[in-house]
């Protein structure tokens, strides 16, 4: 005989999502519910299933394009809060729960002079999607600082923790996005920080903005600013009086090729002059002696211009990896633009880009 579950006592129906995510497009949650513990996240799981309702986690919203017709079944919106530090021999473990603000949790690292996700500040979003993404800017990877993610597994029910290795963390990607998407829910994270360690400078955007400010040896707080100062002109920040503010962020990975392959874009674009003699293109050293391109530099070479807009979705004002919600978009017309931008860099450069958000309902 099947056990009753009991239905959660908050639970909502039809709550708009477009509200909850930073792109702003969406349709409602059939039902939706806030779980603020280990145990309110396993109760609504139980009761979705034992519904026969497919179930979707939503934290801060910054990298989800939801479908215009909504979610058909229970959106967990997690609310897990809490932070603990335990100092080590030569380092502070950081432990944070999955509902906690990441970019609060950046500040308060810089605060103390703890290096190790100086780089990642102003990213919008909550703790539990850093693994999910393997979140990364201006050089530097969370992945290269975690060490134990705290999950629940709804396969067995039952809470467990999965070191840095078992997470398989790739360029913005890891096991909790690819193939175990739904097996686990995020409760927490611990990250490994180094008291009184050096910044993390690698990108070159970065360099240039320090070195224009005479800081010619940074600490993780002119780095932190440095960052959001970026990232601020590149409406990469939280602004509510900035137009282009309603995006998931980089629409689109930059895309990873045989060095070979990277060679031959290069020289096309040479040959037919929208490379200019003297001029590199932008290419970095990846894995396997691969090469990374800017996917920014594909999207504008293949002649899509920043304030390109197709409908009420639009290329940024001031950043072309960014797709943004001009105001009352649709998330079809946000696909569109995404399947335009993907098409003419594939049909320019024979190179597809892959996107970074989350698609509910959707497909690109």
């Amino acid at each position: 005989m099947p056990v009753a579950v009991t239905r959660p006592s908050d639970l909502a129906e039809s709550v708009p999502l477009a509200g909850l995510t930073t792109l702003g497009v969406g349709g409602p949650a059939r039902y939706y519910v806030r779980a603020a513990s280990v145990e309110g996240v396993a109760a609504a799981a139980s009761w979705a299933r034992a519904e026969g309702r497919p179930l979707l986690f939503l934290g801060g919203g910054s990298n989800l394009v939801i479908s215009d017709e909504g979610f058909p079944g229970l959106v967990v919106h997690l609310q897990i809060r809490g932070i603990q530090v335990v100092p080590t021999e030569d380092a502070v473990e950081l432990t944070a729960g999955a509902g906690e603000p990441w970019d609060s949790l950046v500040e308060r690292a810089v605060s103390e002079g703890w290096a190790g996700v100086e780089c990642l500040s102003g990213i919008p979003g909550l703790v539990g999607a850093t693994p999910m993404q393997n979140v990364g800017a201006y050089g530097q990877d969370v992945s290269e600082t975690i060490t134990r993610v705290g999950v629940l597994d709804l396969h067995r029910g039952e809470p467990d923790e999965l070191d840095r290795q078992a997470c398989r963390f790739g360029y913005r990607d890891s096991r909790f996005k690819r193939e175990d998407r739904g097996r686990y829910v995020i409760l927490g994270v611990t990250y490994r920080l180094r008291p009184g360690g050096p910044p993390s400078i690698r990108y070159a955007d970065l360099e240039r903005h320090l070195a224009a400010q005479g800081i010619g040896a940074p600490t993780v707080a002119d780095t932190r600013r440095a960052v959001i100062d970026v990232r601020r002109r590149k409406s990469m920040v939280i602004d509510p009086d900035d137009p282009n503010r309603r995006s998931v962020g980089s629409f689109f990975m930059n895309p990873v090729v045989p060095t070979g392959e990277a060679e031959r874009i290069e020289a096309a674009a040479r040959a037919d002059g929208s490379l200019a003699t003297g001029d590199k293109m932008p290419a970095f050293p990846a894995a396997d002696g691969r090469t990374k391109l800017s996917a920014a530099w594909l999207i504008e070479r293949a002649g899509l211009r920043r304030g390109y807009r197709r409908g009420q979705a639009g290329i940024s004002t001031n950043h072309t990896l960014a797709i943004v919600n001009c105001g009352g978009a649709t998330a079809q017309e946000v696909v569109a633009l995404a399947r335009e931008i993907r098409e003419r860099v594939r049909d320019r450069f024979g190179v597809t880009l892959l996107p970074e958000p989350v698609f509910v309902g959707l497909e690109l």
